[in-house]
Protein backbone atom coordinates (compact mmCIF):
# COMPACT_ATOMS: atom_id res chain seq x y z
CA UNK A 1 0.00 0.00 0.00
CA UNK A 2 1.45 3.63 -0.61
CA UNK A 3 0.40 6.23 1.49
CA UNK A 4 0.59 10.14 1.42
CA UNK A 5 0.50 11.47 4.84
CA UNK A 6 -0.01 15.49 3.91
CA UNK A 7 0.51 18.80 5.75
CA UNK A 8 1.14 17.17 9.22
CA UNK A 9 3.22 18.74 12.26
CA UNK A 10 5.88 16.62 11.77
CA UNK A 11 8.08 16.24 14.87
CA UNK A 12 11.13 13.91 15.78
CA UNK A 13 14.07 15.29 17.77
CA UNK A 14 16.50 12.34 16.26
CA UNK A 15 16.55 13.92 13.19
CA UNK A 16 16.32 17.55 14.23
CA UNK A 17 12.47 17.60 12.76
CA UNK A 18 10.40 19.68 13.49
CA UNK A 19 8.53 21.22 10.75
CA UNK A 20 4.75 21.25 8.80
CA UNK A 21 5.61 18.67 5.85
CA UNK A 22 4.58 15.71 4.05
CA UNK A 23 5.49 11.78 4.03
CA UNK A 24 5.30 8.93 1.59
CA UNK A 25 4.94 5.33 2.63
CA UNK A 26 5.51 2.87 -0.22
CA UNK A 27 5.26 -0.87 0.71
CA UNK A 28 5.58 -0.41 4.64
CA UNK A 29 8.23 1.42 4.38
CA UNK A 30 9.07 5.54 4.30
CA UNK A 31 10.57 6.93 1.29
CA UNK A 32 10.17 10.64 1.32
CA UNK A 33 10.00 13.04 3.77
CA UNK A 34 10.07 17.02 3.30
CA UNK A 35 8.97 20.16 4.36
CA UNK A 36 5.42 20.99 2.73
CA UNK A 37 5.37 23.41 -0.23
CA UNK A 38 2.47 24.58 -2.74
CA UNK A 39 3.95 22.03 -5.38
CA UNK A 40 4.56 19.20 -3.14
CA UNK A 41 3.87 15.78 -4.79
CA UNK A 42 4.22 12.15 -3.37
CA UNK A 43 6.90 10.04 -5.31
CA UNK A 44 3.95 8.18 -7.10
CA UNK A 45 2.26 11.47 -8.28
CA UNK A 46 5.27 12.93 -9.68
CA UNK A 47 5.79 8.96 -11.79
CA UNK A 48 2.39 8.88 -13.16
CA UNK A 49 1.78 12.82 -13.83
CA UNK A 50 -1.03 13.16 -11.82
CA UNK A 51 -3.05 11.70 -9.03
CA UNK A 52 -2.44 8.15 -8.05
CA UNK A 53 -5.13 6.17 -7.38
CA UNK A 54 -3.84 3.57 -5.64
CA UNK A 55 -2.06 5.95 -3.04
CA UNK A 56 -4.25 7.06 -0.08
CA UNK A 57 -3.90 10.06 1.48
CA UNK A 58 -4.31 11.21 4.65
CA UNK A 59 -5.01 15.02 5.53
CA UNK A 60 -2.80 15.43 8.58
CA UNK A 61 -3.34 19.30 8.92
CA UNK A 62 -3.77 20.78 12.75
CA UNK A 63 -2.43 17.22 13.68
CA UNK A 64 0.96 15.85 15.06
CA UNK A 65 2.93 13.39 12.97
CA UNK A 66 5.34 11.29 15.73
CA UNK A 67 7.32 8.51 15.25
CA UNK A 68 5.92 5.55 16.65
CA UNK A 69 5.71 5.76 20.35
CA UNK A 70 8.55 3.35 22.55
CA UNK A 71 6.93 1.82 25.85
CA UNK A 72 9.37 0.36 27.51
CA UNK A 73 7.83 -0.89 30.74
CA UNK A 74 4.50 -2.91 30.13
CA UNK A 75 3.06 -6.29 31.14
CA UNK A 76 1.31 -8.28 28.82
CA UNK A 77 0.56 -11.12 31.35
CA UNK A 78 1.09 -13.29 28.46
CA UNK A 79 2.03 -16.64 29.08
CA UNK A 80 0.05 -18.03 32.26
CA UNK A 81 -2.38 -14.73 33.06
CA UNK A 82 -4.31 -14.67 29.32
CA UNK A 83 -7.32 -13.65 31.45
CA UNK A 84 -5.61 -10.33 32.71
CA UNK A 85 -4.39 -9.65 28.84
CA UNK A 86 -2.48 -11.40 25.93
CA UNK A 87 -0.06 -10.42 23.56
CA UNK A 88 -2.75 -9.86 20.67
CA UNK A 89 -5.14 -7.66 22.92
CA UNK A 90 -2.07 -5.51 24.88
CA UNK A 91 -0.43 -5.09 21.37
CA UNK A 92 -3.77 -3.98 20.43
CA UNK A 93 -3.83 -1.87 23.27
CA UNK A 94 -0.39 0.00 22.31
CA UNK A 95 -1.53 0.95 18.47
CA UNK A 96 -4.86 2.46 19.67
CA UNK A 97 -2.43 4.43 22.23
CA UNK A 98 0.20 5.67 19.48
CA UNK A 99 2.47 2.92 20.67
CA UNK A 100 4.54 0.52 18.10
CA UNK A 101 6.93 -0.60 20.36
CA UNK A 102 6.60 -2.47 23.59
CA UNK A 103 8.94 -3.71 25.96
CA UNK A 104 7.40 -6.54 28.35
CA UNK A 105 8.16 -6.79 31.96
CA UNK A 106 8.61 -10.54 32.72
CA UNK A 107 6.51 -11.35 35.72
CA UNK A 108 4.42 -13.91 34.03
CA UNK A 109 4.12 -17.58 34.83
CA UNK A 110 6.53 -18.90 33.97
CA UNK A 111 8.59 -16.34 34.61
CA UNK A 112 10.61 -15.05 32.23
CA UNK A 113 14.15 -16.29 33.25
CA UNK A 114 14.97 -18.95 31.21
CA UNK A 115 15.60 -18.54 26.86
CA UNK A 116 12.78 -21.12 26.48
CA UNK A 117 9.97 -18.41 27.65
CA UNK A 118 11.47 -15.19 25.73
CA UNK A 119 11.11 -17.90 22.64
CA UNK A 120 7.99 -18.06 23.17
CA UNK A 121 7.26 -14.68 23.85
CA UNK A 122 8.85 -13.67 20.73
CA UNK A 123 7.00 -16.64 18.40
CA UNK A 124 3.96 -15.55 19.76
CA UNK A 125 4.37 -11.53 19.57
CA UNK A 126 5.43 -12.33 16.03
CA UNK A 127 1.99 -14.60 15.18
CA UNK A 128 -0.27 -12.75 17.30
CA UNK A 129 1.19 -9.32 17.94
CA UNK A 130 0.23 -5.62 16.17
CA UNK A 131 3.18 -4.06 17.27
CA UNK A 132 6.97 -5.25 17.94
CA UNK A 133 7.48 -6.56 20.86
CA UNK A 134 10.73 -6.76 23.18
CA UNK A 135 11.06 -8.98 25.92
CA UNK A 136 12.42 -8.23 29.15
CA UNK A 137 14.00 -11.28 30.78
CA UNK A 138 14.07 -11.95 35.18
CA UNK A 139 17.17 -10.70 37.23
CA UNK A 140 16.89 -13.88 39.14
CA UNK A 141 15.25 -17.25 39.02
CA UNK A 142 11.03 -17.27 39.33
CA UNK A 143 11.71 -13.58 40.60
CA UNK A 144 12.76 -14.93 43.95
CA UNK A 145 15.94 -12.48 44.54
CA UNK A 146 17.97 -15.31 45.61
CA UNK A 147 19.83 -17.06 42.60
CA UNK A 148 20.54 -14.81 39.13
CA UNK A 149 18.88 -16.19 35.95
CA UNK A 150 19.87 -17.36 33.06
CA UNK A 151 21.16 -13.36 31.73
CA UNK A 152 23.20 -14.66 28.73
CA UNK A 153 20.85 -16.84 27.44
CA UNK A 154 17.85 -15.08 27.25
CA UNK A 155 20.31 -12.24 25.86
CA UNK A 156 21.00 -14.52 23.08
CA UNK A 157 17.74 -14.91 22.61
CA UNK A 158 16.32 -11.50 22.75
CA UNK A 159 16.33 -10.15 25.73
CA UNK A 160 16.81 -6.28 25.61
CA UNK A 161 16.68 -5.59 29.50
CA UNK A 162 16.68 -7.54 32.69
CA UNK A 163 14.55 -6.67 35.46
CA UNK A 164 12.27 -8.53 38.47
CA UNK A 165 9.52 -5.27 38.46
CA UNK A 166 6.64 -6.08 40.56
CA UNK A 167 9.15 -7.66 42.88
CA UNK A 168 13.04 -5.58 44.24
CA UNK A 169 16.24 -7.69 44.20
CA UNK A 170 16.77 -6.67 48.11
CA UNK A 171 20.06 -8.63 47.72
CA UNK A 172 22.71 -6.44 47.28
CA UNK A 173 25.26 -8.72 46.29
CA UNK A 174 22.67 -10.36 43.55
CA UNK A 175 21.88 -7.01 42.52
CA UNK A 176 26.00 -5.78 42.59
CA UNK A 177 26.33 -9.39 40.60
CA UNK A 178 23.57 -8.37 37.93
CA UNK A 179 24.89 -4.84 37.26
CA UNK A 180 28.23 -6.81 36.54
CA UNK A 181 26.68 -8.64 34.22
CA UNK A 182 24.56 -5.48 32.49
CA UNK A 183 28.17 -3.87 31.96
CA UNK A 184 29.09 -7.27 30.15
CA UNK A 185 25.91 -8.09 27.98
CA UNK A 186 25.75 -3.68 27.40
CA UNK A 187 21.95 -4.27 28.51
CA UNK A 188 20.32 -1.88 30.92
CA UNK A 189 19.28 -3.33 34.77
CA UNK A 190 15.71 -2.07 35.16
CA UNK A 191 15.26 -1.95 39.14
CA UNK A 192 12.49 -2.00 40.77
CA UNK A 193 12.98 0.12 44.10
CA UNK A 194 11.42 -0.97 47.01
CA UNK A 195 12.60 -1.57 50.49
CA UNK A 196 10.15 -4.37 51.40
CA UNK A 197 11.47 -4.44 55.40
CA UNK A 198 9.78 -0.49 55.02
CA UNK A 199 6.59 -1.77 52.59
CA UNK A 200 5.64 -4.64 53.90
CA UNK A 201 2.06 -5.02 53.51
CA UNK A 202 1.33 -1.59 52.79
CA UNK A 203 -1.30 -0.64 50.78
CA UNK A 204 -0.97 3.36 49.62
CA UNK A 205 1.33 5.94 50.61
CA UNK A 206 2.00 6.78 54.19
CA UNK A 207 0.58 10.09 55.79
CA UNK A 208 -2.57 11.12 57.02
CA UNK A 209 -4.76 10.28 54.30
CA UNK A 210 -3.89 6.18 55.21
CA UNK A 211 -4.10 6.74 58.71
CA UNK A 212 -7.68 8.18 58.23
CA UNK A 213 -8.58 5.63 55.85
CA UNK A 214 -6.86 3.41 57.69
CA UNK A 215 -4.99 1.13 55.73
CA UNK A 216 -1.79 1.03 56.06
CA UNK A 217 0.87 3.21 54.35
CA UNK A 218 3.91 2.90 52.38
CA UNK A 219 6.59 5.53 52.98
CA UNK A 220 8.20 7.42 50.45
CA UNK A 221 11.63 6.42 52.12
CA UNK A 222 11.13 2.28 50.91
CA UNK A 223 11.87 4.20 47.19
CA UNK A 224 14.38 6.27 48.42
CA UNK A 225 16.88 3.97 50.15
CA UNK A 226 16.87 1.58 47.29
CA UNK A 227 17.08 3.85 44.64
CA UNK A 228 20.64 5.04 46.40
CA UNK A 229 21.62 1.49 47.09
CA UNK A 230 21.10 0.62 43.42
CA UNK A 231 23.26 3.96 42.26
CA UNK A 232 25.96 3.48 44.60
CA UNK A 233 26.14 0.07 42.75
CA UNK A 234 25.98 0.80 39.35
CA UNK A 235 28.90 3.56 40.41
CA UNK A 236 31.19 0.52 41.62
CA UNK A 237 30.54 -1.54 38.75
CA UNK A 238 30.32 0.34 35.89
CA UNK A 239 27.17 -0.90 35.04
CA UNK A 240 23.78 0.05 33.28
CA UNK A 241 20.61 0.89 35.72
CA UNK A 242 17.74 2.20 34.68
CA UNK A 243 14.78 2.89 37.65
CA UNK A 244 11.73 2.05 37.02
CA UNK A 245 8.26 4.23 38.05
CA UNK A 246 9.84 7.14 40.06
CA UNK A 247 7.04 8.02 42.31
CA UNK A 248 8.61 10.27 44.62
CA UNK A 249 10.54 14.11 45.88
CA UNK A 250 12.69 12.42 47.20
CA UNK A 251 13.45 9.95 44.82
CA UNK A 252 13.70 12.94 41.72
CA UNK A 253 16.42 14.60 44.29
CA UNK A 254 18.53 12.00 44.75
CA UNK A 255 18.50 10.38 40.73
CA UNK A 256 19.05 14.38 39.85
CA UNK A 257 22.70 14.81 42.08
CA UNK A 258 23.76 11.20 41.19
CA UNK A 259 23.51 12.48 37.58
CA UNK A 260 25.48 15.47 38.39
CA UNK A 261 28.33 13.49 39.93
CA UNK A 262 28.42 11.41 36.34
CA UNK A 263 26.37 7.87 37.61
CA UNK A 264 25.42 5.70 34.50
CA UNK A 265 21.38 5.96 35.59
CA UNK A 266 18.30 6.92 33.76
CA UNK A 267 14.99 7.18 35.52
CA UNK A 268 11.19 6.99 34.18
CA UNK A 269 8.03 7.96 35.67
CA UNK A 270 4.32 6.95 34.66
CA UNK A 271 1.60 9.58 33.52
CA UNK A 272 -0.57 8.60 36.84
CA UNK A 273 2.95 9.83 39.20
CA UNK A 274 2.50 13.31 37.26
CA UNK A 275 -1.88 13.19 37.13
CA UNK A 276 -3.51 12.34 40.66
CA UNK A 277 -2.61 12.18 43.98
CA UNK A 278 -3.31 9.53 47.01
CA UNK A 279 -6.39 11.58 47.00
CA UNK A 280 -7.77 9.27 44.40
CA UNK A 281 -7.97 6.46 46.96
CA UNK A 282 -10.56 7.80 48.86
CA UNK A 283 -13.57 6.08 48.66
CA UNK A 284 -11.53 3.07 48.92
CA UNK A 285 -11.04 2.87 44.96
CA UNK A 286 -9.19 0.00 44.15
CA UNK A 287 -8.49 1.59 40.58
CA UNK A 288 -6.36 3.85 42.14
CA UNK A 289 -3.82 1.24 43.88
CA UNK A 290 -0.66 0.98 42.43
CA UNK A 291 2.99 0.12 43.48
CA UNK A 292 4.58 2.71 44.24
CA UNK A 293 1.56 4.10 45.50
CA UNK A 294 0.32 7.86 44.11
CA UNK A 295 1.82 10.25 46.02
CA UNK A 296 0.95 13.58 47.11
CA UNK A 297 0.91 17.18 45.44
CA UNK A 298 4.07 17.79 46.03
CA UNK A 299 5.53 14.98 44.86
CA UNK A 300 3.52 15.31 41.71
CA UNK A 301 5.28 18.89 41.26
CA UNK A 302 9.06 17.53 41.60
CA UNK A 303 8.09 14.61 39.47
CA UNK A 304 7.07 17.45 36.54
CA UNK A 305 10.25 19.74 37.45
CA UNK A 306 12.37 15.50 36.87
CA UNK A 307 10.82 15.66 33.78
CA UNK A 308 11.47 19.27 32.55
CA UNK A 309 15.30 19.64 33.62
CA UNK A 310 15.98 16.24 32.27
CA UNK A 311 16.36 14.29 35.42
CA UNK A 312 13.27 11.89 34.37
CA UNK A 313 14.45 10.39 30.84
CA UNK A 314 11.40 8.66 30.15
CA UNK A 315 7.52 8.36 29.82
CA UNK A 316 6.46 4.77 30.37
CA UNK A 317 3.21 3.09 31.10
CA UNK A 318 3.59 0.64 33.60
CA UNK A 319 0.83 -1.10 31.77
CA UNK A 320 -0.38 -3.32 34.71
CA UNK A 321 -4.09 -4.95 33.41
CA UNK A 322 -6.41 -6.85 35.65
CA UNK A 323 -9.46 -8.61 35.02
CA UNK A 324 -12.64 -6.82 36.31
CA UNK A 325 -13.28 -9.24 39.32
CA UNK A 326 -9.69 -9.03 41.12
CA UNK A 327 -10.17 -4.90 40.82
CA UNK A 328 -13.50 -5.31 42.29
CA UNK A 329 -12.37 -6.93 45.69
CA UNK A 330 -11.46 -5.72 49.06
CA UNK A 331 -8.82 -2.86 48.82
CA UNK A 332 -6.83 -4.82 50.81
CA UNK A 333 -7.52 -7.76 48.62
CA UNK A 334 -6.86 -6.48 45.10
CA UNK A 335 -4.05 -6.23 43.22
CA UNK A 336 -1.59 -3.06 42.41
CA UNK A 337 -2.39 -1.90 38.86
CA UNK A 338 -3.26 0.63 36.31
CA UNK A 339 -3.93 0.20 32.65
CA UNK A 340 -2.11 2.89 31.05
CA UNK A 341 -1.78 2.36 27.17
CA UNK A 342 -4.48 4.11 25.91
CA UNK A 343 -4.61 7.60 28.10
CA UNK A 344 -0.68 8.05 28.43
CA UNK A 345 -0.58 9.79 25.64
CA UNK A 346 -3.72 12.31 26.48
CA UNK A 347 -2.47 12.85 30.10
CA UNK A 348 0.99 13.42 28.86
CA UNK A 349 0.21 16.11 26.27
CA UNK A 350 -1.39 17.97 29.65
CA UNK A 351 2.63 18.82 30.48
CA UNK A 352 2.46 20.55 26.97
CA UNK A 353 -0.14 22.12 27.38
CA UNK A 354 1.17 23.66 30.87
CA UNK A 355 4.19 25.05 29.20
CA UNK A 356 6.16 21.87 31.25
CA UNK A 357 7.64 20.28 28.30
CA UNK A 358 8.04 21.06 24.66
CA UNK A 359 6.30 19.01 21.90
CA UNK A 360 9.52 17.78 20.56
CA UNK A 361 10.55 17.34 24.09
CA UNK A 362 7.51 15.05 25.04
CA UNK A 363 8.56 12.96 21.87
CA UNK A 364 12.08 12.54 23.55
CA UNK A 365 10.72 11.07 26.93
CA UNK A 366 8.14 8.77 24.64
CA UNK A 367 10.37 7.73 21.55
CA UNK A 368 13.88 8.90 21.42
CA UNK A 369 15.07 8.46 24.82
CA UNK A 370 13.37 5.00 25.51
CA UNK A 371 15.11 3.83 21.95
CA UNK A 372 18.56 4.94 23.52
CA UNK A 373 18.32 3.28 26.39
CA UNK A 374 16.91 0.18 24.94
CA UNK A 375 19.43 -0.01 22.23
CA UNK A 376 17.04 -0.65 19.41
CA UNK A 377 16.61 0.64 15.91
CA UNK A 378 12.86 2.62 16.69
CA UNK A 379 11.52 5.96 17.46
CA UNK A 380 12.59 7.86 14.01
CA UNK A 381 11.24 9.46 11.06
CA UNK A 382 13.27 8.70 8.14
CA UNK A 383 13.56 7.74 4.93
CA UNK A 384 14.23 4.18 4.27
CA UNK A 385 12.91 2.77 7.71
CA UNK A 386 9.67 0.98 8.27
CA UNK A 387 6.78 3.04 8.99
CA UNK A 388 5.70 2.97 12.44
CA UNK A 389 4.33 6.52 13.03
CA UNK A 390 1.29 8.06 15.04
CA UNK A 391 -1.10 10.73 14.24
CA UNK A 392 -1.85 12.73 17.05
CA UNK A 393 -5.12 15.18 17.06
CA UNK A 394 -4.09 18.06 19.72
CA UNK A 395 -7.32 19.38 19.77
CA UNK A 396 -9.37 16.61 20.16
CA UNK A 397 -11.55 16.01 23.21
CA UNK A 398 -13.16 12.71 24.70
CA UNK A 399 -14.32 11.14 28.02
CA UNK A 400 -12.32 8.33 28.72
CA UNK A 401 -14.68 5.43 29.10
CA UNK A 402 -12.91 2.44 30.15
CA UNK A 403 -15.30 0.03 28.28
CA UNK A 404 -14.47 0.91 25.16
CA UNK A 405 -10.66 -0.01 25.89
CA UNK A 406 -9.36 -2.99 23.36
CA UNK A 407 -7.06 -4.16 26.64
CA UNK A 408 -9.18 -6.64 28.73
CA UNK A 409 -7.98 -4.36 31.65
CA UNK A 410 -10.37 -1.64 32.51
CA UNK A 411 -9.11 -0.96 35.88
CA UNK A 412 -8.32 2.93 35.49
CA UNK A 413 -8.60 5.89 37.66
CA UNK A 414 -9.13 7.91 35.01
CA UNK A 415 -12.75 6.96 34.11
CA UNK A 416 -14.59 9.83 33.35
CA UNK A 417 -12.36 12.05 32.73
CA UNK A 418 -12.44 14.79 29.54
CA UNK A 419 -8.96 14.84 27.85
CA UNK A 420 -7.65 16.70 25.05
CA UNK A 421 -5.61 15.31 22.54
CA UNK A 422 -5.59 11.89 21.35
CA UNK A 423 -4.09 9.13 19.07
CA UNK A 424 -6.68 9.10 16.09
CA UNK A 425 -4.22 6.81 13.42
CA UNK A 426 -1.47 4.54 13.55
CA UNK A 427 0.70 3.35 11.47
CA UNK A 428 2.81 0.36 12.23
CA UNK A 429 5.01 -2.08 9.52
CA UNK A 430 2.97 -0.36 7.43
CA UNK A 431 -0.76 -1.37 8.36
CA UNK A 432 -3.01 1.58 9.40
CA UNK A 433 -4.96 0.85 13.15
CA UNK A 434 -7.66 3.99 13.12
Amino acid sequence: MKIAIKGGHIIDPSQAIDWIGDIFIDDGRIKDVRKQSAAFRSPGEEQSGGDDPEIRTIDAKDMFVLPGLIDMHVHLREPGFEYKETIQTGTLAAVKGGFTTVCCMPNTFPVNDNASVTEFIKRKASQEGHCMVFPIGAITKSQKGIELAEIGTMRDEGCIAFSDDGQPVMNSLIMRRALEYSKAFNVPIISHCEDTTLSEAGLMNEGLLSVTLGLRGIPAEAEQIMIFRDIVLAELTGGRLHIAHVSTEGSVSLIRSMKKRGANVTAETCPHYFSITEEAVKGYDTHAKVNPPLRTARDIEAIKEGLRDGTIDVIATDHAPHHRDEKLREFDMAPFGISGLETAVSLSLKLVDEGLLTMSQLVEKMATNPARIMQIERGAIKADTEASLVLVDKNKKYTVEAQKFVSKGKNTPFEGWTLKGMPVLTICRGKIYE
